[in-house]
């Protein structure tokens, strides 16, 4: 699913990167340019990566 329209970022790419250290917005922005353009994904762009880092993090316990 896209996140960021302006970018054409997926969800997908969103949790690629965050497997390869990307925990924040300036990270994402610069890595995917994701929430560069309008900024109305920052928000879901976020939530992504948080969830998928608990995920992550729920797997290691």
């Amino acid at each position: 699913m896209y996140v960021c329209i302006c970018r054409a970022v997926t969800d997908t790419e969103i949790r690629e990167a965050a497997d390869g250290g990307v925990h924040d917005l300036d990270q994402l922005a610069d890595t995917l340019g994701a929430g560069t353009g309008c900024g109305c994904c920052r928000e879901s762009a976020q939530a992504v990566i948080d969830e998928h880092i608990a995920e992550c993090v729920s797997y290691a316990v």
